[in-house]
């Protein structure tokens, strides 16, 4: 059960890495089309600083790619302790209703972005991985070390 339980992590990582060139693939295009201004405005400069310069549709990729590096750095942990002592089919379920639900995430704030809807994705994802935690705390506060 080792591998089904990493396969969803395997998966989110793919996912961000496809987020990554999607948020480059529109951004690098609408700061050529603004032209020096952007690129060369301050030696130093952050994604931060295109905010209000290109359009937000563009913005929207990169906010979402940063929130792919923020939540799962939780979701990768529980899965590695879950998978380690022995994740059950529950606990595999979790992690693909997470990822699953990190996708549609993605995909809504990078095109659609309504924000109440927005947050009702993420709101089942992170009750999703409140679960994985506790059952990733449960799983090792009460393991028998004396079974091996």
């Amino acid at each position: 059960m080792q591998a089904q339980m990493l396969a969803p992590a395997a998966v989110l990582v793919l996912w961000s890495i496809v987020m990554l060139f999607w948020m480059a693939g529109t951004r690098l295009p609408a700061m050529k089309k603004l032209g020096s201004s952007v690129s060369e405005s301050k030696p130093g400069g952050r994604g931060q600083d295109l905010e209000g310069v290109i359009p937000d549709s563009v913005q929207w990729k990169a906010h979402n790619y940063a929130h792919l590096m923020e939540q799962p750095t939780i979701f990768y942990p529980a899965v590695i302790i879950l998978a380690m002592m022995g994740a059950g089919s529950l606990d595999v379920t979790l992690a693909w209703v997470y990822v699953a639900l990190r996708i549609v995430h993605s995909i809504w704030q990078s095109t659609v972005n309504k924000v109440s809807v927005r947050f009702l994705i993420f709101l089942a994802s992170s009750l999703a991985l409140t679960i994985l935690a506790v059952r990733a705390v449960i799983a090792t506060l009460f393991a028998n070390p004396g079974v091996l």
